[in-house]
């Protein structure tokens, strides 16, 4: 068993976790990242980068490479596909124990585990994320201009980026599930009046085909169990996102009477990315917030970080 002491220990390698280590790094505090996964998070899963400022075009794998390089460059140290067994926040030194073993101790943690859109957990699904299937409109609209394309979900986020989607695409397929909408009045007006969408009601989609990427779907109608084929380049999946924080909720002790989880299971922090656990911060996706985007977690990342500094040098 090895026990290591660092100044910050950051939870999470995408966007918001990276950018912390670059900047704790940069300004030499000791610093750990440890990742159940490769570097990158979510970013890996973007096949094209178009709106990244700075950079015309990219791809997620390559500019979440560049982050990691910045900040082993640095200094920081960085463990991948390392497992959390046991965390504990009530001291003044917090301490991460890993499955391997490995306990690490910081005088500040930074809770960057990011999140994931809810899958629907389908054939296909994970072989065309980025290559067909994307759960970002801002992200991917723009790839699929003058194109046919699928939303599925029922939702305001459903209805709200079907009607964003529209700068876009020719044509939009709202696909639902049930035969009435889970959502605000005028998210409902706003796709119903939009005269490039369509409503494929009581249904869902059960599988996605194609080879190198996507080429078509399988929609099953939910009242006459019938199976149809649509020939489609793109799908939206807009089902629900859910933060990475069940380690919180399941091997994490925290000072008592505290929590700093909503009840959407995403941590709570104010706009210096404190939780009310002195020491523990939170940034990225993890994190309760509106917006999602990469610009966000890379800020979040940069306040976090600087407000760790702040926090371990009083």
């Amino acid at each position: 068993m090895n026990e290591k002491q660092y100044d910050v220990i950051i939870l999470g390698a995408g966007p918001a976790g990276l950018t912390a280590g670059i900047y704790l790094s940069r300004a030499k505090v000791k610093t750990l990242i440890i990742d159940e996964a490769m570097p990158g998070g979510q970013l890996i899963l973007t096949y094209e980068i178009a709106n990244y400022p700075g950079i015309e075009q990219t791809s997620g794998f390559m500019l979440s490479k560049t982050m990691r390089k910045q900040a082993a460059d640095f200094g920081c140290t960085i463990l991948t596909n390392t497992k959390i067994k046991n965390a504990d926040f009530r001291a003044a030194a917090k301490t991460i124990e890993t499955q391997k073993g490995d306990i690490f101790s910081a005088k500040a943690v930074i809770l960057a585990t990011g999140g994931r859109s809810r899958n629907l957990g389908v054939v296909g699904e994970n072989k065309f994320k980025g290559r067909g299937i994307s759960y970002c409109a801002t992200c991917d609209g723009d790839f699929y201009q003058d194109k046919e394309i699928i939303v599925v979900g029922g939702g305001n986020s459903a209805l709200e980026e079907a009607v964003s989607l529209s700068k876009y695409a020719s044509k939009i397929t709202v696909v639902h599930q049930f035969n009435n909408w889970q959502a605000f009045e005028h998210a409902i007006e706003e796709a119903e009046k939009n005269p490039k969408i369509e409503f494929l009601m009581e249904s869902k989609v059960v599988e996605f085909l194609g080879k190198e990427s996507l080429e078509k779907v399988k929609i099953e109608n939910q009242k006459t169990k019938e199976i149809s084929e649509k020939s489609i380049e793109g799908v939206f999946i807009f089902i629900g996102y859910q933060a990475n924080t069940e380690f919180l909720k399941n091997s994490t002790q925290l000072p008592d009477n505290v929590d700093i989880i909503n009840k959407w299971g995403e941590i709570i922090a104010n706009e210096n990315m404190e939780t009310e656990i002195a020491g523990i911060f939170a940034a990225g996706d993890a994190r309760a917030k509106k917006i999602r985007q990469i610009t966000t977690a890379v800020s979040d990342g940069t306040v976090a970080a600087l407000s760790a500094i702040e926090y371990i040098q009083k």
